[in-house]
């Protein structure tokens, strides 16, 4: 039996069957401009039709005015003068009522990107809001059902004489919008005969997509609309990629449609041989077993780090006179992570000239130093100890300045940093000071992350719940740093039996070495992201989650108007 579906397509479920074409609004439109270049101006004539299952709804037509001249060439081809579009309204005053207009449909344009990017840049340019609507460009649906062999040409003028549209396009808005409307209704009775019977399957048809990774489309059949995490395997069983969703069955589907165009994913899909999932209580969860399966497996077509515990840590080291070094292995005492040794580096350098720490890599004896002062030393930035300028007492303080910043105690170093910040800016050396000003804020981010993170890791259990905007609770189980246990309590559950379940079956965490307690840094920052959402509550915790306030907290104000002379330099160029 003949089922009218295009070869290769796998039966789709009712709850994937998507929107009918016969209920979709489509608003079929054509703009006339003075150029090909989209700006906040330049439309010189709309023209609008709303149709749905191949009745008309209403039409929307007005000239623009453009506010500019209309070169000869386009008052040639379109017939549209200077005199005729003087007396309309600027595209300001028509946006209003033509979004209206539109609202709820999916847009429809032969050629749509040249059509769009002139109404998206003309709501840019003039404070309205572009909607995300879905839209269908004919000149894209008839190269994927019309073959060469049936028309020399894919204009618009070429397809109304092929389908014999009612209207004949003349490079005039609004009669354009109704020939399109005709080869809109004639393309899609065609892609009817290939098996596209909804909006989803329209959209997902419009790219080229090969058969072979339609057949795919299978590999997801037996997934949960559920959130969750999946991995794709190859024809090793090897994970190829790992990725999270909220619903995992849509999710996975969408790989084998249109609507995938990363090439390298694509090829990751050529490969794949069977997809796994992970079902999760909700999306934190699933984000936390994402951070860990891409570290356990680090998949080839995964651009996510692959090794999360491999981060940069700014230590003192254990000297006579001790310096600030860059290392792998973090321990007590240290400032960090970072993602980036550079990162650590400007970090320690910022921090050692606030505080008076040498930068030089030698070993300073404390009863006989024999080195040279350096250049640091003759400018004052240094005290000198490899000379024997500095004795170990003496070079004390700013040793117990840093350790106390990183122990969230003490502020000295941060003032002092911004005080070396406006004496260069007094002394009106601004490209020194900006790169000190951009450098100092680092620092401060630094160490506010720093001691936001140590602050959750150091709690041996904190126990959270989220609402699940139905009226229940996500509920998260977090030891030292790390999501030892997920669940919901759904609507009309009584939440509290449930928090108790997940205590005791949660994971149990040993507290390992470091300011994290040994928990990867960026599973930290999921929780922290998670844990300070809007309506995020605290059931309990085993000691207070506290964090200094008094050290980077006190520098938000500031780090605001850095950021603001940051943006502000970037647009001076």
């Amino acid at each position: 039996m003949d089922t009218g579906r295009r070869p290769g397509a796998a039966q789709l479920a009712f709850d994937e069957l998507g929107t009918p074409l016969r209920d979709t609004t489509f608003v079929v439109f054509d703009l006339e401009t003075t150029g090909t270049k989209p700006g906040p101006d330049g439309i010189t004539e709309i023209g609008a039709v709303k149709v749905r299952a191949g009745e008309i709804l209403g039409e929307f037509a007005t000239f623009v005015n453009p506010g500019m001249p209309i070169p000869p060439q386009i008052v040639e081809l379109t017939g549209i003068t200077g005199a005729m579009v003087y007396d309309a309204p600027r595209i300001e005053r028509v946006l209003p009522a033509f979004l209206e207009f539109i609202s709820g449909a999916v847009l429809v344009a032969h050629n749509a990107a040249f059509d769009t990017g002139f109404m998206r840049a003309a709501c840019e340019g003039h404070g309205y809001h572009w909607p995300k609507t879905a839209v269908v460009c004919t000149v894209r649906l008839a190269r994927r059902v019309i073959s060469r062999d049936e028309t020399p040409s894919y204009r618009l003028s070429a397809l109304a004489a092929l389908f014999g549209a009612r209207t004949t396009p003349n490079h005039r808005a609004l009669a354009d919008a109704r020939a399109t409307v005709d080869v809109l209704h004639a393309l899609l009775e065609r892609v009817g005969n290939l098996g596209v019977h909804t909006l989803e399957e329209l959209l997902d048809y419009l790219p080229e997509v090969t058969p072979a990774q339609r057949r795919k489309r299978s590999l997801a059949e037996h997934l949960p609309s559920r959130p969750g995490v999946y991995l794709f395997r190859g024809p090793s069983d090897e994970v190829l990629y790992v990725g999270t969703s909220n619903d995992l069955r849509r999710r996975v589907r969408q790989y084998f449609t249109g609507s995938e165009s990363r090439g390298r994913i694509r090829e990751m899909v050529a490969l794949a041989e069977r997809v796994d999932a992970v079902e999760c209580a909700h999306a934190l969860e699933a984000s936390i077993r994402e951070l860990r399966l891409i570290a356990a497996h680090r998949p080839m077509y995964n651009r996510r780090s692959k090794n999360p515990r491999h981060a940069w840590w700014v230590a003192l080291t254990e000297e006579a006179f001790p310096r600030l070094s860059v290392v792998r292995m973090p321990r007590d005492g240290m400032l960090g992570p970072f993602r980036s040794q550079t990162d650590a580096r400007s970090a320690a350098d910022t921090l050692a000239g606030a505080s008076g720490l040498r930068t030089c890599t030698q070993r300073i004896s404390a009863t006989a130093p024999n080195g040279k002062p350096c250049v640091l030393a003759e400018l004052g930035r240094c005290g000198a100890p490899c000379a024997g300028r500095q004795t170990v007492e003496a070079y004390r303080p700013g040793v117990l300045a840093v350790s106390g910043l990183i122990a969230g105690t003490d502020g000295r170093p941060l003032r002092a940093a911004a005080e070396q910040l406006a004496r260069l800016a007094e002394a009106e050396h601004y490209e020194q000071a900006a790169q000190h000003r951009d450098q100092l804020a680092g620092l401060i981010r630094a160490v506010g992350r720093a001691h936001r993170q140590s602050a959750l890791a150091g709690i041996p259990e904190l126990i959270a719940a989220g609402p699940d905007g139905n009226g229940g609770w996500e509920l998260a189980v977090i030891r030292h740093g790390r999501l030892a246990s997920a669940g919901v309590a759904r609507r009309g559950v009584p939440p509290m039996p449930v928090v108790e379940m997940l205590v005791a079956s949660a994971e149990t965490v040993i507290p390992g070495p470091g300011p994290l307690f040994g928990a990867i840094s960026e599973e930290v920052r999921i929780l922290l992201r998670w844990l300070t959402r809007p309506g995020v509550r605290l059931v309990r915790t085993t000691h207070p989650w506290a964090e200094p306030a008094a050290v980077a907290g006190g520098w938000q104000e500031w780090l605001d108007l850095a950021a603001s002379a940051t943006a502000l330099e970037q647009v001076a160029g």
